[in-house]
């Protein structure tokens, strides 16, 4: 059972109310060097908090955050509330705005081994460490995670509906998307939320670093307040949607390999062992292009673009060890037979490797290639949510950077603190 509690947020206070969207930030991950730059700019946005500069980023962080706290900059609200969380977004080509409805709370911060929270993606050792020494001097989560759950009866709509018809904030963000935030404060309608959660378990579709260095913050502090029946330090911060009903939109990451230390003429040959392969000319159409066909990508030198699609003969040479839910995925044929048969990097040496770099913007994938600085770009399809589940219940894990959930959750909008003073509750009225 996935276990959650609503929390008292600390939120930027009232005066704050008509400028949030200058106080809002993306991830990190995210957005470009030049956005991060006019963000950091701002000395109250939150990205001090969430992705903090200098020589000592965590402290400075913990320093900044004591300062705000002391100067009512952010304010803890009174009461526990289930925030509730809609993204309005359109996509390119969409005539009529999409909704994606969720929520934000507090989740337990279960070890991947219990089978609570799935993950689906393998994770950085030194992003994870970055992430633990964050909440170790902070004790503060500046943004969400993003979880799916599976309900049919979707019957937490009614209630998040309602909730909407008296928003705290309604801003636009940095993609464009219109983020609205409202709050339930309703000991009943909180409970149905816990208890509908409580059935469920929780696919995890962004945050994979954030929740593995909650866990094992989790195990550093799990001697400390031996007589709380409920420990800040137990928990996360989450956002969590429905997979049934909603606009849940997966688009694709490209990759981009720098160095190659064999010519183009020869990696050709080397992938028409294993492609069929046509020119395709003009790397810019390869935005149109639609990839009908599994195993199929866009590969784009300096000078000319290719079509390549799997040989079929040639999946049964694909990592047959592997369940067939990932085995069929197509970024594990071209991590399988690109990077490691064809150019030699291990599974692990992908995920260290500066040379394999991944750029959602299809633009800037062309114009690093066209300049020189990147050998060669793969352009990728995007997976679909059902791809994900499948592997998620296999119990194994995609190449890193598989999926980009669209739109992504908005940081600053509100804080969660795992301080135990702060946390401290009797959060037993809401499980009756």
């Amino acid at each position: 059972m996935a276990e959650i509690l609503p929390l008292k947020a600390w939120r930027y206070g009232d005066q704050f109310n008509g400028t949030i969207e200058e106080l809002t930030a993306p991830l990190f991950d995210v957005v470009s060097a030049k956005q991060r730059e006019l963000l950091y700019q701002n000395p109250l946005n939150s990205i001090h908090l969430s992705v903090p500069q200098g020589d000592f980023p965590a402290e400075n962080a913990a320093r900044i955050l004591k300062k705000w706290k002391e100067d009512k900059i952010l304010v803890q609200d009174y009461l526990p509330g289930i925030y509730v969380y809609y993204q309005y977004f359109r996509l390119p080509g969409d005539l009529e705005e999409r909704c994606r409805k969720g929520f934000i709370a507090q989740i337990k911060a279960y070890d991947w081994e219990e089978k609570e929270i799935l993950r689906h993606e393998s994770t950085i050792v030194s992003a994870v460490n970055d992430r633990i020494d964050l909440l170790k001097a902070t004790e503060i989560q500046v943004s969400p995670t993003h979880g799916l759950y599976e309900d049919e009866s979707n019957e937490l709509e009614a209630y998040m509906d309602a909730a909407m018809c008296s928003p705290i904030y309604e801003l636009e963000d940095y993609q464009g998307v219109r983020e609205v935030l409202a709050v339930i404060h309703d000991a009943k309608v909180i409970s149905r939320f816990l208890a509908v959660l409580k059935e469920k378990k929780v696919i995890l579709a962004d945050g994979h670093h954030r929740l593995e260095g909650a866990i094992a913050y989790r195990k550093q502090q799990e001697n400390t307040f031996p007589d709380a029946k409920w420990k800040g330090s137990d928990y996360h911060l989450m956002y969590l949607t429905n997979v049934h009903g909603n606009h849940l939109k997966i688009l694709p990451t490209h990759r981009l390999f720098y160095g190659l230390e064999i010519g183009e003429q020869e990696l050709l040959e080397k992938l028409g062992e294993w492609f069929d392969m046509r020119v395709f000319g003009d790397p810019e159409e390869l935005t149109t292009y639609t990839f009908q066909r599994q195993w199929s990508f866009g590969l784009v030198f300096q000078e000319v673009a290719w079509i390549i699609k799997l040989k079929p003969e040639k999946w049964g040479l694909v990592r047959p060890e592997l369940p067939e839910a990932l085995r069929k995925l197509d970024l594990v044929v071209l991590h399988d037979v690109l990077f490691e048969k064809i150019l030699g990097l291990s599974p692990e040496d992908q995920r260290k490797s500066d040379q394999l770099a991944f750029e959602r913007n299809f633009s800037r994938c062309i114009r690093e290639v066209k300049s020189g600085k990147a050998s060669f770009a793969i352009i990728t399809r995007e997976i679909e949510l059902s791809q994900v589940l499948d592997v998620c219940k296999s119990g194994t894990v995609m190449p890193q950077k598989s999926t980009y959930f669209y739109p992504k959750a908005l940081g600053g909008l509100l804080f969660a603190s795992i301080n135990q003073a702060e946390f401290d509750y009797d959060y037993g009225a809401f499980l009756k």
